[in-house]
Parts: structure tokens; sequence; C-alpha cells
């Protein structure tokens, strides 16, 4: 139709916006922050609990998580809160987590406090944070760490490796450490020390971080078949998120299911790892660990000085009690030849008496007679002291071939294995057998490097 102002006309640009209410982006955002503001004012303390779902530590210092409602249902679409902690109040946060050994990780439940922020250039609803509820982590830390040792103690495992014992002499050690670090040093240090030959076999490991637990178990099982005396499981000191990885499950369940005894030497200061409630034996540090192997090393060895020196104490008793045995027949053979003769010469002297008063020939025939009994008891004496005296020689000289301290000073030596049996062949030996050699001024320990029908090591 011709002419203006019908109703089919073109509206105006102006009269269209009035009519839709067009807002611009920077006017909607403005809307949108002062809605937010009505509803979450700035100065307003704003506690939000949720589950880490991703944790970045950017290399500006700030650091960035991602939040999701740890009891959402997984099947539909999940809200997510995007958290911002700034550097400054990044750097105090982390050192009271690492003081309270917290770590922050996905899967980690969190109660935080902070303010919303509308990050307009990428139409972004965020959270700053300014305080981490520690105390609610630690109670979960806690809560988890006891449902832990509970679980191990229904089934069996608290003590399964203490019920092994101590090994008799421990002199190969498995290592299970982080190689270079201080406290390796330190363990290393005392058995290198000790003047005692042990053997180490290392079975390296990381000992903090995420994937510290996995490695730890790993490297225990790397010794389970290794023929170990015992496992040291060691690490220096460090803050509470650095020893985390030792009351992990799987660290917990690699120790408790060794088959020879593991003892751990785990810098701490505060209470025990569950590694070391479930570990044979458990001390603070690895230096003290180590004193411990060569403690017991030293005690065996002393037992077995004490066993020599009994044994010497009983064999020279008992030369002693033989000799007086010895000189106490002599002085009954001696006696009972005296009473012989005198009984003899009793007997003599009664039948001259008699004999006297018979005839002469008959006296004559006694005296012929003993005569020839006198010649002969005198002979036959003396033969009987020298049979008694070459039997009494002889007993000496028997006594005095088991005589050990003789036998040693005349040259003679006496070899064992370290457990005290006497190594009687050569055929008996391999290379690295150890044998101890026992001279008559002292002990020597010596290892084979060669024995029959092998070549040399």
């Amino acid at each position: 139709m011709a002419g203006g102002g019908g109703a089919f006309d073109d509206p105006s640009p102006g009269s269209l916006e009035a009519a839709r209410k067009v807002l611009s982006v920077a006017a909607l955002y403005s809307s949108i922050d002062a809605v937010l503001q009505e509803a979450f004012p700035r100065g307003e303390i704003l506690w939000v609990r949720g589950e880490i779902q991703k944790i970045i530590q950017a290399h500006s210092g700030h650091c960035y998580i991602d939040l999701v409602d740890p009891d959402s249902d997984a099947s539909g679409p999940i809200p997510v809160l995007s958290v911002k902690c700034w550097r400054d109040a990044w750097r105090r946060l982390s050192g009271q987590l690492a003081d309270q050994g917290v770590v922050l990780a996905a899967g980690s439940v969190v109660t935080i406090r902070g303010h919303l922020d509308l990050y307009a250039p990428r139409g972004q609803v965020g959270f700053v944070v300014e305080e981490i509820d520690v105390a609610d982590m630690l109670g979960r830390q806690a809560a988890a760490r006891a449902a832990l040792i509970e679980k191990l103690r229904t089934e069996g495992l608290l003590s399964r490796n203490r019920a092994l014992g101590r090994p008799l002499v421990p002199l190969l050690v498995g290592l299970v450490a982080s190689p270079g670090t201080e406290g390796y040093n330190d363990f290393l240090g005392q058995l290198d020390g000790s003047g005692f030959a042990f053997r180490v076999l290392v079975s390296p490991t990381q000992v903090q971080g995420a994937a510290a637990p996995q490695s730890i178990a790993s490297a225990l099982g790397a010794l389970a078949g290794a023929g170990c005396d015992l496992v040291a499981l060691v690490r220096g000191g460090g803050s509470k998120a650095d020893l985390a990885a030792f009351d992990a499950e799987p660290v917990a369940r690699a120790v408790a299911m060794m088959e020879v005894p593991v003892w751990t030497g785990i810098g701490h200061t505060g209470d025990q790892s569950v590694a070391d409630i479930v570990a044979g034996m458990a001390f603070i540090t690895p230096t003290e660990c180590a004193q411990a192997i060569v403690g017991q090393a030293a005690m065996y060895w002393d037992q077995v000085c004490d066993s020599a020196a009994r044994i010497a104490r009983s064999a020279s008793m008992a030369l002693e009690y033989a000799g007086r045995r010895v000189g106490t027949s002599a002085e009954l053979l001696c006696s009972h030849a005296l009473r012989r003769l005198q009984s003899a010469h009793d007997s003599l002297v009664t039948r001259r008496a008699r004999m006297t008063r018979g005839a002469l020939a008959s006296l004559e025939a006694a005296s012929d007679d003993l005569v020839r009994r006198a010649w002969r008891l005198g002979p036959l004496a003396d033969r009987q002291l020298q049979l008694e005296a070459q039997r009494i020689e002889a007993r000496r000289k028997l006594l005095a071939a088991y005589d050990l301290d003789r036998q040693l000073a005349r040259g003679y030596t006496i070899t064992t294995d370290p457990d005290g049996h006497i190594i009687r062949s050569a055929t008996a030996l391999r290379g690295g057998s150890v044998m101890r050699t026992r001279f008559a001024d002292g002990v020597v320990d010596s290892t084979v490097t060669k024995a029959p029908g092998q070549a040399a090591s």
C-alpha cells in the first residue's frame, strides 16, 4: 500500500531495540555480575565442598583446580567448578598442606573458602580460593588410615611379617631405597664400617610422589626370591606429605606378604607409618635400622666366641681330671704291690718258724723253696710295675692327643663353615663359600674363589 505509517511499514532500528530490550555483551555480563553480587556479595564467606577432578600447578605459581560434586549422579552431565588459587595464596596454602602431610590429587575431596569470580573475557564463572579446610582432610585421611589398619588386622596381615622373627645372622641384606639419597648412604655406611662381611642387594625405588607406592611395592617384590636374610626399607627424613607413600595400601600389603623379615628405617618424628606397623621391626632412621642389623650379626659372633671358650675350658678340665685319675691309679697299684710283698714276707716268717721245728732236711728243703720264691717275686713285681707304668704313659699320650690347644700350637688348624660345621673335604666347597679357619693365635674368615672342578670366579 502506498503511503507511510501503515501496519506493514518497516520498523526503525531504535524501535526494535526498545521493543526487544537488546543488551550489549558488556551490559549482559554487567547484569549477570550484578545478580551474582546480589546473591553472593564479595564480602560474604563461601564454603564449597567438592571432589578434585583435575589440579594444575602452573609455572607462574598459580594453581588451577576443577571441582565436581562427589555426590552427583554420574549418568548425567556433571557440573564443574573452576577454582583458582593465586600465587601468593597458593604458596601459603601449599606450605600448610605439606606441614600436615596432606597431598591434593585427583579424587581428593576438599572443603574450600573463597568468593565467586566472573571472568567476562571467557564468559566463565569461577571461584577464587583463599583457604582450604586442612582439618577436614586430616580427619578423612586419619579415618582412611585407621580403616586400612583394621582391614589388614582382619586379614591377618598386621603381624604376619613380625611373626617371622629375627634372622640368626643377617649377612645377605636386601635394600629398598632411592640410590644416592642421604638415607641410602647412611644405611650402607653403617654396614661397611661394621667389619662384618655383609652383602647388599639393592632394589631401587621412588620414595615420594604419586608413583611411589607402586614403585616401592614392585621393588619389594623384586627381592622376594633373592634369598635375602632380611629386607630393609629405608628413607631419610621429610615432611608428612613426603612420607605419604608409606601409608599407602600397596606398600603395606607388599611388606606384610614378604616371606623374609622386613625392617624399616623411615625418617620420621611423628606417628609410625602403616609400613612401620606391618614390618617385622621399625626404626626411626636408616642409620638405626642398619645399626640393628649390625648388632644382630655381632650377637651371633659373640655366641660363637663364647661357645669356643666353653669348649676350651671343658677340654682343659677333662685333661686335668684324667691326670688326677692316672695319678690315683698309680698310687693304688704301688699300694697293692706293697701289700702283696708284706703278705709274702709274713708268710715266709711263719713258714720259717714252722720249719725250724722240723727235721734238718725239711728245713733245708723249705729254705731252698723260700729262696726260689724270693727270686721269682722280685722280677714279677718289677714286670708288673713296668706294665702299669707303660699303661699310664699310653694314657697320658692319648689324653695329650686330644688337647686342642696343643694341636693348634703344633701348626694344625680347624676349618669350619660360618655355622660352625667342620669342613672335611674340598669337594664340599663352591666358589663364594665362606670358610672360618682357627689358628693357635686367632681366627681368619676367607672366601673360596676357586673350588675343585670349578673355574675361578
